[in-house]
């Protein structure tokens, strides 16, 4: 009977299987050809999305790299230039939960393609300014600029400057006064910046979106590390950019560049910061015109047609319906309701419910999940841990160009240069090898922590040799040495008279360095009692300068233009800084990865993508926001000599204090540093506590958000979270 039904069995799924053949055969040539649509698809949106990180990198890197010429361009103090360096973070905050929300509702490609011309109008409003306010006027003394008139420096009495030659000055000023008066062409570059921020919204959470949605799921890890990877070469090429900018004279094009009396290695010298700009602008647009022939939907993978899949989306709306069933219930009666009442009720009446059930929502399940995120300890600390640093971070990269400058006396096209081409790969590679050592060593989450946080500790512990690796104070009469050669008074206003220009008429206000045969730079000839001039533009040589041959170690009276190099240690101590500021960037780089994996394995599963949210939105409002500005206040204090603007008032220093300079900077960046290792430690001392020595990897189980010891399967991360790990916010600023 047995050996019968087998018979019948084989005997019938041998008549079927023909017919099942040819429509196994036709599905499997659709299926082929859907998935070859769905790759094609793909992979054209990867390119440009790739494309579009590096534009937004580079933009971004680009404006770190202006930061000293927007602050000469517009003689404004450090302090407002880091306002402008923030306000691209409010600009993000402004709209990103709106793009986040709604964005996934409607075309998320176009969205995507609008952000960038938004980026892109942002980034020429930039530039803007310098076709409006006019030519860029530095102090240099008439004598330099125009060789009609010969003048000389020290005016012991006006009647021996041509009367025709003052009025025309006069003139000049009264005619800048006007036009500066009726603006501050600085708002355009904050607004601009502003404008960015609102721009580059969209370009992550639809870009990443879109990808998870649409990509294979084994290929979703590795198309977002592609994306992540091509964002570290943008700053790359922003520094660079940067380099090159700066090379060029602000008004290239506009004047005649023999008349130019200044060179980059003067303070008051302007690259053509505004160039770079355009050309970001125009790279922004370029970026944005494939998404706006991209397809709203793409064919979904074979794999992931059924919703059920096992993304944190679908486990999180099956946890909830488990936990919170009645809730749910209720909710979807009321929507339910809603819904078929609609044609029924007058607008306001819809509106209101919307209102109801969005208050609803937010009772039920925001604020639950809120307290439960907040009663992690482990996600606190680490918070808390990472907003310190990253202000630590943040403002030590925001001035980073403006420290190496003032330092040790490097143009701005070499500092960017160097940057550019040395710190940014060191933190790259730092990145890699933190998810490498992860990987090939099997870390759990109390290893992650240690690596983390022995990251920290080294890196910070290196930069606190950069004390011992400055250059003195340049040796400028009247603010740094006194006219014989000892110590100045503590007053430097005061400080720039002395017995040896009392017979001349000068002003305080002025900044015309010229470099004397003794190596002492003097704020101008005037205050350096040169009585006579020869020649013009950058050839000029003052004679019978009093105060020049007054000093106790000169041997002539004569001085040339521009100010003094700085001391022979100084090029040695750049080069011992490069080196270490390379290894500290590597260092403090390897434990990014680490503490994002922590980050990632302490919280529950459901919670995990607002978990990063709120992480995001901390970093950026408590980090990115205010450290460019109070390192920048901080910065301001250590100004030896302020210019004045045309019009009166204070304009952008002139020269710093290079060792009150380097102790602020320094000891603000360690300062915060050492404060956010203290917390670090506080989140070791936590996960060893609460893991067992048997297994100290962690599950996000129990109650407050305590992480103990579950399957360890949940407790490593996919090879997706590993990816994605490499990209946290502002990894740019680990320099």
């Amino acid at each position: 009977m047995e050996v019968s039904s087998k018979e019948n069995t084989h005997f019938f799924s041998n008549n079927t299987i023909l017919p099942v053949d040819r429509s196994s055969f036709k599905s499997e040539s659709s299926a082929s050809k859907e998935k070859q649509a769905c790759c094609g698809g793909i992979k054209i949106f990867l390119g440009a999305l790739s494309f579009v990180y590096f534009a937004k990198a580079l933009s971004g890197s680009y404006l770190k790299s202006t930061i000293t010429q927007i602050e000469r361009r517009f003689d404004i103090p450090s302090s407002l230039v880091g306002v402008i360096d923030g306000s691209f973070e409010i600009g993000n905050l402004l709209i990103i939960i709106l793009v986040s929300y709604f964005g996934a509702k409607l075309h998320r490609p176009r969205i995507i393609g609008a952000g960038c011309l938004i980026m892109s109008a942002g980034t020429f409003l930039i530039a803007m300014p310098q076709f409006f306010m006019g030519r860029y006027r530095y102090e240099r003394f008439p004598s330099t600029i125009n060789s009609t008139v010969s003048l000389s420096p020290c005016l012991q009495d006006k009647s021996q400057t041509p009367l025709s030659a003052l009025e025309k000055s006069q003139a000049k000023i009264n005619a800048g006064c006007e036009r500066e008066a009726g603006s501050s062409m600085w708002i355009y570059v904050l607004l601009g910046n502003l404008l960015r921020g609102i721009g580059e919204t969209p370009i992550q959470p639809l870009g990443i979106a879109y990808i998870d949605d649409y990509a294979v799921e084994e290929n979703a890890a590795l198309y977002i590390g592609c994306v992540q990877t091509v964002a570290i070469i943008g700053p790359i090429f922003g520094f660079l950019l940067g380099s090159l900018c700066a090379k060029l004279y602000v008004d290239i094009g506009f004047v005649d560049l023999g008349k130019v009396t200044i060179s980059p290695k003067d303070v008051q010298w302007v690259g053509a910061w505004w160039l770079g700009y355009l050309i970001a602008g125009l790279i922004s647009i370029l970026a944005g015109i494939p998404f706006w022939f991209l397809p709203r939907h793409l064919p979904r993978p074979e794999g992931r047609k059924d919703s059920s899949t096992s993304s944190e989306h679908s486990r999180f709306i099956t946890e909830e319906n488990k936990d919170q069933g009645t809730s749910s219930w209720q909710q979807a009666k009321l929507a339910e309701m809603a819904k078929g009442k609609s044609l029924e009720i007058n607008p306001a009446v819809i509106v209101s419910l919307a209102c109801f059930l969005f208050l609803l929502f937010c009772l039920a399940d925001f604020l639950p999940s809120l307290k439960n995120l907040f009663g992690n300890p482990v996600y606190i600390l680490y918070l808390c841990a990472s907003i310190i640093q990253f202000n630590s971070l943040i403002g030590m990269v925001t001035y980073k160009p403006k420290y190496i400058e003032q330092q040790y006396g490097q143009t701005s096209s070499k500092t960017n240069f160097v940057i550019g081409l040395i710190n940014i790969p060191a933190v790259a590679f730092g990145i890699f090898s933190g998810g490498l050592i992860m990987k090939r060593f099997g870390v759990g989450v109390v290893g992650a922590a240690k690596l983390s946080l022995g990251s920290s500790f080294f890196g910070y512990l290196l930069l606190l040799s950069l004390f011992a690796m400055g250059c003195g104070n340049s040796e400028v009469a009247g603010l740094t040495v006194s006219y014989h050669g000892a110590k100045p008074v503590s007053d430097h206003e005061q400080a720039l008279f002395s017995e040896c220009n009392s017979g001349c008429s000068c002003s305080r206000n002025d900044w015309d360095p010229i470099c004397g045969e003794n190596g002492v730079t003097y704020v101008s000839p005037c205050l350096a009692g040169c009585r006579a001039s020869n020649g013009t533009g950058k050839n000029t040589v003052f004679f019978n300068c009093s105060c020049v041959g007054t000093f106790e170690s000169s041997q002539s009276s004569s001085a040339v233009v521009g100010p003094c190099q700085k001391g022979n240690e100084c090029p040695k101590m750049f080069l011992y800084f490069l080196v270490i500021s390379v290894i500290t960037s590597y260092t403090l780089s390897v434990g990014g990865t680490p503490g994002y994996i922590l980050l990632l394995r302490c919280i529950k599963p459901h919670l995990k993508s607002f978990a990063l949210g709120i992480y995001t939105l901390a970093i950026r409002v408590l980090a990115g926001i205010p450290a460019p500005v109070y390192f920048g206040v901080a910065i301001d204090t250590t100004c030896l000599k302020w210019g004045s603007k045309r019009c009166g008032g204070r304009g952008a220093c002139r020269l710093y204090d290079s060792s009150a300079l380097r102790y602020v900077y320094l000891g603000l960046t360690l300062v915060l540093g050492t404060v956010s290792i203290f917390f670090s430690v506080a989140v070791l001392w936590v996960l060893r506590k609460k893991s067992s020595p048997q297994d100290e990897t962690l599950s996000a189980n129990g109650e407050r958000g305590t992480c103990g010891t579950k399957s360890r399967k949940d407790n490593f991360v996919n090879s997706d979270q590993l990816i994605q790990s490499t990209y946290w916010p502002e990894k740019e600023t680990r320099l």
